[in-house]
């Protein structure tokens, strides 16, 4: 039976002590408002996986690749007792991650609140489909990370216009500079949520099936299918705009 990507420790949100917030900042070591990151986060009850344990990262390094490698998340909370996930675009700015959302959102907008809202966000890449000989030992290539803390809402204008950029370049990098930026009615109904990168781990599952010694003579094929995600031509909006020159940085895209 194929492995779950990523599975958090068991607790409740409720358990977590918010992680004190910071003005952004850069990523530059010894210029963050943030204590000094050293290189691996520290393990709590929160991050540390109950299966796979071997494949577990905390270091830095692998977290902000497997971050940096995408842009889209599912952000879970829990509403009115219940548990919500959510896909959305995020973005990593040094330690802080930044969550869209819009201002219409009721549970969202409780990140607002002063104690913030408890959240889990998630993000995974698929790399591969493990085929073994028998159905049970099925697997997946994957890199995920598993982000717990609390969401606030970002309010400062500079902040918010830097998060703004970096949710659009996460997506198409280049692209913030070469679009207009939000109108005030268009920020007035966009939410940006940070969560300070504080409690995370990654997993990453590569190689390979794990076959049984008297499976192997089986005549059943085993190896690893291949899952690759890769960006096609740019299609123009219309006719006016099959004459304008496609950016420098779509192409750069499409040639992976």
């Amino acid at each position: 039976m194929p492995e779950a990507p990523s599975t958090p420790s068991a607790g409740t949100a409720g358990e977590n002590t918010p992680a004190p917030v910071a003005p952004d900042g850069p990523e530059t070591p010894g210029t963050s408002p943030l204590p000094e990151p050293t290189d691996e986060y520290p393990r709590t009850g929160f991050n540390v996986p109950t299966r796979g344990r071997h494949r577990a990262r905390w270091d830095r390094a692998s977290v902000h690749a497997i971050l940096d490698a995408g842009w889209i998340c599912h952000l879970g909370f829990v509403r009115d007792g219940r548990p919500v996930v959510l896909p959305t675009l995020y973005a990593r700015r040094g330690e802080r991650l930044y969550v869209h959302g819009s201002t219409g959102s009721r549970p969202l907008r409780a990140a607002g609140n002063p104690e913030g809202l408890p959240v889990c966000v998630t993000v995974t890449h698929v790399d591969g489909v493990v085929l073994a000989k028998s159905a049970f030992h099925h697997s997946v290539n994957h890199r995920s990370v598993v982000v717990h803390g609390t969401a606030r809402q970002v309010t400062d204008p500079a902040e918010r216009a830097r998060a703004l950029d970096a949710l659009v370049d996460q997506a198409v990098p280049g692209r913030s500079a070469d679009c207009r930026p939000a109108n005030a009615r268009e920020a007035a109904a966009t939410a940006v949520l940070a969560i300070d990168l504080t409690e995370v781990s990654a997993k990453v599952r590569e190689g390979g099936p794990n076959e049984e010694p008297e499976d192997l003579s089986l005549p059943h094929w085993s190896g690893v299918l291949p899952v690759l995600t890769a960006h096609g031509v740019p299609v123009p909006a219309d006719e006016r705009e099959a004459v304008r020159p496609v950016p420098a940085y779509l192409t750069a895209l499409a040639r992976g």
